[in-house]
């Protein structure tokens, strides 16, 4: 069978042929890592370097470098969210940082920090001067450590509305001052976080994730013109009349030039907006981070802080009507927050609050790069961490909770069991029998409504245990592209997706509350053929649990995590001509030496039943070729 992301790599390598490389000499080699922390609060705990000794992560996602730094790190205020500073000063706080980069290095941790690229704190007047950001700007700035300033008054850097105010809010109120937010498509802000690049690099990042990645309905010169500029290379003028109303471009005055927006208030021109809006930003990402971060370190690691949900398309998902030959090229790794919409369970109501769909969504979009949920899970942390090593991400993303003895005890005895089974998760491909569409194109259209049928049917599958993977279409139906090689592709838009599911293909005996999915290690891979794959990993997650009493509630910490182990899970799997199985063993974290399964092999069919396993359970059925 060819694998679906041998597809896809072709695809975005035929992507990367026509286009300038990210850097003179070419493009940092692939980075791959299995184990991820991530921390904005407690990281100067005396418990941190222990636990991060114990549990040994690749990445250390920590440390502050972007406008949280600069605006509140000089101030009192600081030491509260977002960014919990340790000390206050900047050449104080970031010495700190420095150090603390020092130790995680020697320590075996690559560390990337946080770089939030436009949400400003700060008040341009008050009775003390100028507070925050504009504090920092204006008297702050060392030009030894920055360059010069790029602009000399900083309220130049900004977003604004129509009116041409500043664009504001107080949703934080951090210090009693105001929220604020530069443009991405402003030169002079793109300076201002080169030269913070510049910095974080000094001090010791391997890497930077960028977070706060929005555009608001800003009409600032640069955005106008930017998106005046989009519009008239996509559309002739009279589609621009025709479509939108546009008499003449050059001196038409927008009412809005909005980004994220509610699907139901969407409408062509907006989703225009939006799809600019997402262009330009990557635009900024690629100029600042890939281009001038990787001149300074050509290894830098890159990746983007978004937003999912629960497939919250139009007004969540940051890149959600990005073009495919921009989606996710040259970021090393992806952050995708599931918020609220998973993290606790109504188990009566078949919701396991999981982040299976969304999880098969960024791997198969990303062709297997790392990715990791931010699920704002603290209590379900097996599951959390199962979830991710199961489908192809890097658990974990946030509330990696350390403080706590119990947490931190099961965060080590699975990160110590990936890092023991690295060679099953470390460059693995998903293998599976069919392949589910993700409508990416309908979306582009403003139809969310094939999100939700979409979603309907990934639960279905998820819920008869088919072995599936998810594509998105503009992907998967590029003009051009091989065939999938699945035995099934199942589009959310045909009549009866599930109608015709052969018989045939992978089945499990497991309950609903089971996950179960399939890769290959990458040392296993036999090319695209089953006849020389020498090992196939199973992988089955539990979220079955003992639920708090009061109903559909998050929990106050791994007390309530609760699991109900899983018994009798039996496998019938299809194995290839050529094919002979010589061994089948059960490993989980609770029980990581391996047991062997009894199995039996009747014609082309595999069967075997599993061990009890708490949350996790992985099978690893080996082969051996044999002459046809």
């Amino acid at each position: 069978m060819v694998a679906m992301r041998t597809v896809i790599s072709l695809l975005l390598f035929a992507l990367w042929l026509v286009r300038p490389s990210a850097i003179q000499g070419g493009e940092p080699a692939r980075v791959e890592f299995t184990r991820l922390v991530a921390h904005w609060a407690e990281y100067a705990d005396a418990g941190y370097l222990p636990f991060i000794e114990a549990a040994q992560p690749e990445i250390a996602q920590i440390g502050f470098y972007g406008a949280h730094f600069w605006s509140l790190a000089p101030t009192p205020h600081g030491k509260g969210y977002p960014a919990h500073f340790p000390k206050q000063g900047l050449a104080e706080c970031g010495a700190w940082f420095e150090e603390l980069n020092r130790q995680l290095h020697r320590r075996g941790a690559k560390v990337v920090g946080h770089m939030n690229v436009k949400f400003l704190v700060g008040d341009p007047e008050s009775s003390e001067g100028p507070r925050g950001f504009f504090k920092f700007y204006r008297d702050l700035w060392d030009e030894k450590q920055l360059g010069r300033r790029p602009v000399a008054d900083a309220m130049e850097l900004l977003e604004r509305g129509r009116d041409g105010k500043p664009i504001t809010s107080s949703n934080y109120s951090i210090g009693g001052m105001k929220e604020y937010w530069a443009c991405l498509n402003n030169p002079a802000w793109r300076q201002v976080l080169k030269a913070w690049t510049k910095v974080a690099v000094a001090r010791g990042v391997d890497g930077l994730m960028i977070n706060y990645f929005y555009r608001h309905d800003c009409h600032c010169r640069h955005c106008v013109s930017g998106f005046k500029k989009y519009l008239g290379e996509r559309h002739t003028a009279e589609q621009l009349h025709s479509n939108f109303a546009i008499a003449d471009l050059a001196s038409h005055q927008f009412d809005e030039i909005v980004s994220r927006h509610e699907p139901a208030k969407s409408t062509p021109l907006r989703r225009e907006m939006l799809r600019w809006s997402q262009i330009a930003n990557k635009e900024a990402f690629d100029e600042v981070f890939v281009k001038y971060g990787r001149s300074l370190k050509p290894d830098l690691i890159v990746a983007q802080w978004n937003h999912l949900g629960d497939f919250n398309q139009i007004n969540g998902d940051e890149r959600c009507l990005l073009p495919a030959e921009f989606w996710g090229r040259d970021e090393d790794y992806l952050w995708y927050s599931t918020g609220g919409a998973a993290c606790f369970t109504d188990l009566k109501e078949g919701f396991l609050g999981e982040g299976t769909l969304q999880a098969r969504y960024i791997r198969g979009a990303f062709d297997d790069k790392p990715f990791t949920l931010g699920k704002y899970e603290s209590t379900r942390i097996r599951a959390a961490i199962a979830e991710l090593a199961a489908n192809g991400g890097a658990p974990m993303g946030f509330y990696t909770r350390f403080t706590d003895p119990k947490a931190r005890d099961e965060i080590v005895r699975y990160y110590q069991f990936l890092k023991r089974y690295d060679a099953l998760y470390r460059g693995s491909r998903s293998r599976a029998d069919a392949v589910l569409i993700y409508p990416r194109t309908a979306v582009h259209a403003g139809d969310v409504a094939a999100v939700a049928r979409f979603k309907q049917i990934g639960k279905e599958l998820l819920d008869r245990h088919v072995l599936f993977d998810v594509a998105p279409d503009d992907l998967i139906d590029r003009p051009g592209s091989p065939p999938n090689g699945y035995r099934v592709t199942i589009r959310a838009t045909a009549e009866k997706p599930l109608a015709n599911l052969p018989d045939d293909l992978s089945r499990f005996r497991a309950p609903k509350t089971v996950r179960v999915s399939a890769s290959v290690p990458a040392s296993a891979a036999g090319g695209d053929s089953d006849r020389r794959l020498s090992e196939l990993t199973l992988h089955f997650v539990n979220y079955n649990r003992t639920e708090p009493a009061q109903r559909r509630s998050p929990g106050s910490g791994i007390v309530d995590e609760k699991p109900i182990a899983a018994r009798g899970v039996k496998a019938d799997l299809p194995i290839s001509p050529g094919q002979r199985v010589t061994k089948v063993v059960a490993i989980s974290p609770e029980s990581p030496e391996p047991v062997e399964c009894k199995f039996t092999v009747s014609g082309s069919r595999l069967k075997f039943e599993m061990p009890e396993f708490l949350v996790y359970g992985v099978a690893r059925v080996l082969f051996e070729q044999v002459k046809p």
